[in-house]
């Protein structure tokens, strides 16, 4: 088991940066690869991004490529997703889970309950 806690959302303009960041209770969170999520209202979830237990790989939707960083920090049991260049269509419900590896995008069995990022238009 394990809890999962995200921040960091909020509203924005068009143009500027977040850094969302999801929390793990616990010390089980080096074992888990992480993957960020999100959904918009009337849509169907979309994967963002991920990264595996170590940090040595990670995974990025081509949908976001180049404005969207995932990272790690294993000794403060935290992962951030970098958002730069915010459009207004970022927005949507940010949430991070974890799982076993961090490629396989439906395999993750552990969720947030998400943060909110709204970019104005």
């Amino acid at each position: 088991q394990v809890q999962l806690v995200e921040s960091g959302g909020g509203l924005v303009q068009a143009g500027g940066s977040l850094r969302l960041s999801c929390a793990a209770s616990g010390r089980t969170f080096s074992g888990y690869a992480m993957g960020w999520f999100r959904q918009a209202p009337g849509k169907e979830r979309e994967f963002v991004a991920s990264i595996s237990q170590s940090g040595g790989g990670t995974y990025v939707a081509d949908s976001v490529k180049g404005r969207f960083t995932i990272s790690r920090d294993n000794a403060k049991n935290t992962v951030y997703l970098q958002i730069d260049s915010l459009k207004p269509e970022d927005t949507a419900l940010y949430y991070c889970a974890a799982g076993a590896y961090y490629r396989g995008v439906n395999s993750y069995a552990y969720w947030g309950q998400g943060t909110q990022v709204t970019v104005a238009s």
